[in-house]
């Protein structure tokens, strides 16, 4: 429950801050309640960077959205949003699989050892 309310945090952030400066400021208050009950820390580490990217194309701030409609310039940041849905959708869902699977963000380093 913890790591569920941890990550919905992290998705706030992201649409406001770039993902480093987002890290950078919350990280340190939330790694000591996710290290105490045992977590990994490389995987706690994954499923924050994956959150902190999915608060970066979310409406209704996606600084990655914004910085894509200036570069485009005639498509309107609207119409950005509608086009990533699918993907922001998509991506929560890995994210789900990764908190409740934590194997699988291991699983092609495992197979390279």
């Amino acid at each position: 429950m913890i790591l569920c309310l941890i990550l919905l945090i992290y998705v706030g952030p992201g649409c406001v801050f770039e993902s480093h400066s987002a890290l950078l400021l919350t990280v340190p208050i939330f790694f000591p309640p996710v290290r105490d009950p045992g977590f990994d820390p490389l995987w706690f580490g994954i499923l924050l960077v994956v959150a902190t990217e999915i608060g970066l194309i979310a409406p209704p701030v996606g600084l990655d959205t914004f910085a894509l409609s200036g570069v485009v310039g005639d498509v309107s940041a609207a119409t950005i949003f509608r086009g990533e849905t699918p993907f922001w959708i998509a991506d929560i869902f890995c994210l789900a699989i990764l908190a409740a699977f934590p194997g699988l963000a291991f699983y092609l380093t495992w197979q390279m050892l």
